[in-house]
């Protein structure tokens, strides 16, 4: 039997007030210059000022340089303002985008060249040897989950391709995961986010990968997920459907460090090409896949359906996730999205490429691609 190896290491700190842990832990640390990394629109709304208000003894400076899927451009920009600030460690605060920057602004701090040199498939790529500046993360939606993931996506700048730098030092110290920090989401962004955190946990358990103790955290994460998505989306206030999410999307994101399969493949397509959210590529792209994934693992899907509380067995699954999608908003297909059909070969060609594909239970080919974003049009 081969030798597989598990780590759950991440300091996690979870419910309603988490944030105002934030400064005494790290003057525990004997930290006292946080750098908050955080996207434009988060800077410009009372959600960041109230948190900023309970950081007292320190001295703390803003990064807000992200909008969109984060690029090599925001990072190296954010490193700079490490530097300029004399930062001695980093606050994450947002969704996945300022969270994945906020690892790569730390990697930057003390390590040499150009953050893509650090991607996993780059040539040459160049090892992560030095430990991190000190990083805690305050995820502010539930869906990416980034804040307890030991990797970062970022869009190359001129192609906008994603590629992925993987690494157990990228891990946040610490998580502050506060529900009151996603209550002021707007519906559709709770929508596309959840069925971020949904799919997270659906690819990682269908990944031929062996790791079964994230099976046991995905199915968990989907039943958690599930029975709470559609109250937080109609409910915004409903604080314990809020916390149900978040925890959904932690369990989602530590599930895959199994892998995950070929709806993340299109979705990272769409988000190079058509820069979608990533949670809404996903979500327009996982009845499509997981359709024709069925036949591959049909027994999966019977686990996954007693998971989503379905009857009738994994032939239900698909046909609820289309009703969960129209319950929440998410409605029509690529084309309604602004997917142009001359787009399709480049969405293709990025689609078979991706990496999270390998794992996908059955395998794809370029014309399988195309037959699915054909099918999710």
């Amino acid at each position: 039997m081969a030798i597989t190896r598990f780590a759950f290491p991440t300091d996690i700190h979870f419910g309603a007030g988490a944030r105002r842990q934030v400064a005494e832990h790290l003057l525990a640390q004997g930290l006292k210059r946080p750098l908050i990394v955080t996207d434009r629109a988060l800077a410009a709304l009372p959600v960041l000022a109230e948190f900023r208000s309970h950081l007292g003894g320190l001295e703390v400076a803003v990064f807000d340089g992200i909008a969109g899927n984060p690029s090599c451009a925001m990072a190296m920009t954010g490193a700079a303002a490490f530097k300029a600030h004399g930062a001695d460690c980093v606050i994450g605060f947002g969704g996945g985008a300022a969270l994945d920057v906020a690892k790569l602004v730390a990697l930057m701090e003390v390590h040499d060249g150009d953050v893509l040199e650090y991607a996993w498939d780059h040539p040459q790529v160049r090892p992560i040897v030095q430990p991190l500046p000190y990083l805690v993360a305050l995820p502010t939606t539930a869906g990416t989950g980034s804040e307890v993931g030991r990797s970062s996506v970022v869009s190359e700048n001129d192609s906008h391709e994603k590629r992925t730098v993987f690494n157990a030092r990228l891990l946040p110290r610490a998580v502050f995961a506060d529900p009151e920090l996603t209550l002021s989401l707007p519906a559709s962004v709770t929508a596309a986010t959840g069925m971020d955190a949904l799919t997270h946990n659906i690819e990682s358990y269908l990944s031929p990968a062996y790791h079964p103790l994230c099976d046991g955290i995905a199915l968990e994460g989907l039943r958690i997920g599930a029975r709470a998505l559609v109250t937080a989306v109609a409910e915004p206030g409903n604080l314990q459907a809020r916390a149900d999410m978040l925890m959904s999307s932690m369990m989602g994101a530590i599930a895959f460090q199994k892998d995950l399969g070929s709806v993340h493949a299109c979705a990272h397509a769409l988000g190079a090409v058509n820069d979608l959210h990533h949670g809404l590529a996903n979500a327009l792209m996982i009845d499509s896949v997981l359709d024709w994934n069925f036949e591959a693992v049909p027994a999966k899907f019977d686990e996954l359906a007693r998971a989503a509380g379905l009857a009738g067995g994994g032939a239900a699954f698909v046909p609820w996730l289309r009703s969960l999608k129209a319950q929440i908003g998410i409605t029509g297909g690529l084309a309604a999205r602004g997917v142009q059909r001359e787009q399709l070969p480049r969405l293709i060609s990025l689609a078979a490429r991706d990496f999270t594909g390998a794992t996908n239970p059955r395998p794809a080919t370029e014309a399988d691609y195309a037959r699915l974003f054909d099918k999710a049009w």
